[in-house]
């Protein structure tokens, strides 16, 4: 059996960050993709940088998401600038033991700059992404003033790096707009992968998530004509999502066990059974 590829890891962390079931999406998705492969809930993009399409639409309802990568393929943002920023932000971190972070959060809430958005979320609370009701990032330091230490720093260099190489080599855009335009924007040919945030498991997100929501989408996929890909959760130790059996029950199903380390809930940093919904008759690759 060939070694399996190399996962590239991006430099913005999300919760229910796809990094370790990547290869299991990309297994199913037949290249090349006759059209775009596009993405409403782009995230920290790590699906769409590793199954490396040709032409992609990757939107999101945050625009700090889209900014920063818009920064980075523009050239504005490097793994020189980065480690140049890093380096000396890191260094008032350290002498500050920490206070600095909520210096950068109150200057990035006011001027909103990619570079200072990484910052953030590299040493944040547990790498959350949240924003109160006035759109002001809001979760606290980890408290780990040594966070920037030279090897880190060199990590996310290396990430940003991967990432640029990427996008120099297909025609990506990036959007900033609700999930509903993105849809209805796609042609018969795209592909369209959603990650939405998990409904019922009390995920943060820039607009928060709810049934109606989930419904929103669920008409939206039914609407449009391409195909698509859907991530959600199956069940945990606790529950399953009810919703499978309801909203999402017409279409096709494919589960598979995943741990989650990102987030703010205990509950939701454990085992969960990841579920794929599709239109498509999906099949895992023996």
């Amino acid at each position: 059996m060939p070694p399996s590829p190399k996962i590239l890891v991006p430099p913005i962390k999300t919760q229910g960050i796809k990094t370790k079931l990547v290869g299991w999406i990309s297994s199913l998705v037949e290249q090349p993709i006759p059209g775009r492969w596009v993405e409403p809930f782009v995230g920290s993009g790590v699906v769409a940088f590793n199954l490396k399409p040709r032409r992609a639409l990757l939107a999101d309802a945050n625009p700090h998401l889209i900014a920063f990568y818009r920064a980075l393929q523009s050239g504005e943002i490097t793994g020189d600038v980065t480690r140049t920023f890093l380096q000396r932000e890191g260094q008032q971190l350290l002498d500050t033991e920490g206070a600095h972070y909520y210096a950068v959060r109150e200057r990035f809430n006011e001027y909103h700059r990619p570079m200072d958005f990484l910052f953030l979320n590299r040493s944040c609370f547990n790498g959350m992404i949240r924003f109160n009701r006035k759109g002001g990032f809001n979760v606290p330091f980890c408290r780990k003033p040594r966070r920037f230490a030279q090897g880190y720093v060199t990590k996310i260099c290396n990430q940003i790096e991967a990432v640029r190489a990427c996008l120099e080599q297909a025609d990506y855009e990036f959007l900033h707009q609700p999930f509903d335009r993105t849809i209805a924007g796609v042609e018969s040919d795209d592909l369209v992968y959603c990650d939405p945030p998990y409904i019922g498991r009390h995920a943060d997100y820039y607009n928060g998530w709810d049934e109606d929501s989930e419904r929103q989408l669920a008409t939206a996929l039914e609407m449009c004509e391409a195909a698509f890909i859907l991530s959600t959760w199956h069940s945990n130790t606790h529950r399953h999502n009810p919703w499978l059996k309801s909203i999402w029950l017409p279409y096709n199903l494919l589960t598979r066990e995943h741990f989650y380390h990102v987030g703010g809930r205990v509950e939701n940093r454990g085992p969960v059974v990841e579920a794929l919904v599709s239109n498509l008759s999906l099949k895992t690759p023996e």
